[in-house]
């Protein structure tokens, strides 16, 4: 991640051909706030041009690009310009001379590569809901306020090609913790399609067992779970964080983990894509990063592929010539109960150990083609109709 400081091709070039290796098509890329935008009102042209040269370099072994723009958080670290930190103790949510410069910052990189014909869109940044509380450094905001941020940026690009796609990225706080100022109907409503990032060591695996079919199907839920809030029943959801860590699963799993996680998914409808986290090991030589991220890589920082490499380029294969389970029509619809604004009465429920979780892994251990729906929807006929569901399931929430 620190190459974005002096991009070298040769590096780039050596990487991006070992991940085309695998068989993907596509590859997420995380230029860093600070080295993009050092000062709220400079925007950097030679960081504009490396991440021009990235995607350039992609094109060449025939990988796709989307890229994030506000990293922002990554790999557990914050990656804060000093404007808006210290003596400055800035908002990048809520102060409005933020917001604007963001905003603007999302109109340059668009702007950068709009041209290049392997370049798939922008995502605003990489889970920056995660600068709010419990982050030691929070900057804290209103669901209102969470709103004018997303739709402020997301507007950023001007005379935006239809053919990219602008979306936005939560951890699962967003699903699972009822204070989270950023909601479900953000993630669902707002964007060109759905992001869900999937993580086991969010405690499905410590309750469950890392290759339990609750953790194995975590992605799947997530995808089916974000399809409640949409406004549009055919809206896609991109799978565009999975990973197998080191702290659930013992080296030896994480083949079966990758494989069992990537069958479940590709059986929810409109699906867009997986996109695996991540391509490479963290060196050893990078210090004070969490354990799990000097592992999670496909390959090692020789780009030698590693077990669990192996085994995704073999499904990645397995699926193109269609050999895996297709999507499903989902018929069953267990209920999410919501208040008028669609916000859930408990998101707790929503987590591992709650009531609507347990039960649509329940229901989906035992064969059945569930997916989830709003109380809101559950009331509407038509609604019910366009998303293809026949049968409405209740937990009973505590």
């Amino acid at each position: 991640m620190f190459q974005w400081t002096a991009v070298d091709p040769d590096v780039v070039r050596r990487d991006f051909a070992a991940i085309a290796a695998l068989g993907v098509d596509h590859v997420r890329v995380f230029p860093l706030w600070p080295v993009l935008q050092p000062n709220r009102t400079l925007i950097r042209r030679r960081a504009l041009d490396d991440i021009a040269l990235v995607v350039d370099l992609a094109a060449e072994v025939g990988l796709d690009v989307a890229v994030d723009v506000i990293q922002g958080h990554m790999s557990g670290f914050d990656f804060v310009p000093a404007w808006l930190v210290n003596w400055h103790d800035g908002n990048m949510f809520t102060d409005q001379p933020a917001v604007e410069a963001q905003a603007a910052l999302v109109a340059a990189v668009y702007d950068a590569v709009r041209d290049r014909p392997n370049f798939l869109g922008l995502t605003l940044g990489n889970e920056v809901n995660q600068f709010q509380p419990p982050n030691p450094a929070a900057m804290p905001a209103t669901s209102p306020q969470v709103t004018h941020w997303l739709t402020s940026l997301l507007d950023g690009p001007v005379d935006r090609d239809p053919r990219h796609v602008v979306t936005h990225s939560e951890n699962d706080h967003l699903w699972y913790r009822d204070e989270h100022p950023f909601l479900p109907v953000h993630a669902s409503r707002l964007g060109d399609m759905t992001t869900v990032h999937s993580w086991i060591f969010n405690g499905t695996a410590a309750r469950y067992g890392a290759l339990s079919p609750q953790s194995v199907r975590h992605a799947e839920w997530m995808v089916e779970l974000s399809k409640a809030f949409a406004t549009d029943p055919g809206r896609q959801v991109w799978l565009q964080e999975v990973g197998a860590p080191s702290m659930n699963l013992a080296e030896a799993e994480m083949p079966e983990f990758c494989t069992r996680t990537i069958e479940a998914a590709l059986t929810a409808p409109d699906l867009y894509a997986v996109t695996w986290w991540c391509s490479h090991d963290v060196s050893r030589d990078l210090a004070d990063y969490k354990d799990l991220e000097y592992s999670l890589g496909l390959l090692d920082t020789g780009n030698r592929v590693k077990p669990l490499g192996r085994r995704f380029a073999e499904v990645v294969a397995e699926a193109r010539r269609g050999a895996l389970p297709l999507a499903q029509p989902r018929t069953v619809g267990v209920v999410v109960e919501v208040d008028a604004d669609d916000k859930p009465l408990s998101r707790p429920s929503l987590a591992p150990g709650g009531a609507v979780f347990e039960l649509w892994h329940d229901l989906r251990e035992r064969g059945a083609a569930v997916t989830v729906v709003t109380s809101t929807t559950a009331a509407d006929a038509t609604a019910l109709a366009a998303r293809g569901v026949d049968e409405l399931v209740r937990a009973e929430v505590h």
